[in-house]
Order: structure tokens, then C-alpha cells, then sequence
């Protein structure tokens, strides 16, 4: 089955979180941004719509979109439980 080197890769891995450094997805990103020292100061997140629509478009969306959904979770449960 092809797919693309996008899929299951719209979110952003939270494996590795950096400060001051954008992570980024195919559509999602993140940033966390330093006040001085240890400190985080700003949470931020964006959407490219282009690549958005992009995805919607595609005829893999919804399980690409699953995959996605499901590896964040997994991410988010191994951060959560200090692994």
C-alpha cells in the first residue's frame, strides 16, 4: 500500500520536547518558550490550513488522521508516567 512520507505525522513528536525551538508536524506545531533560566514563559501552538486542506484532500485522511491521534496519545501516556 503507498503512502506518503506524511502519514500518520500531522502532530508534531512530543518524544524530545526543546524550548525556543518550533516542533513540527505536517499540519501542527508547537513551541514552548523560555522566560530565563528553567522557566517556561509561553505555550504556543499553530495550524497550517494549507497543509490542512491538504490532508482533508487526501484519500488516506481518515486513517492517517487516526494514526496521528493515536501516536500523540501514546506520546502524551509515556510523558505523563515519567518513562
Amino acid at each position: 500500500m503507498n503512502r506518503n512520507e506524511c502519514y500518520g505525522n500531522m502532530f508534531p513528536s512530543i518524544n524530545r520536547p526543546q524550548t525556543d525551538v518550533p516542533l513540527r508536524g505536517k499540519v501542527f506545531t508547537s513551541k514552548l518558550e523560555r522566560a530565563g533560566g528553567m522557566a517556561i514563559a509561553t505555550r504556543s501552538t499553530g495550524v497550517d490550513l494549507d497543509a490542512w486542506k491538504e490532508c482533508v484532500a487526501c484519500e488516506k485522511f481518515d486513517e492517517c488522521y487516526r494514526l496521528s491521534m493515536a501516536k500523540l496519545a501514546l506520546e502524551t501516556g509515556v510523558m505523563q508516567n515519567g518513562w
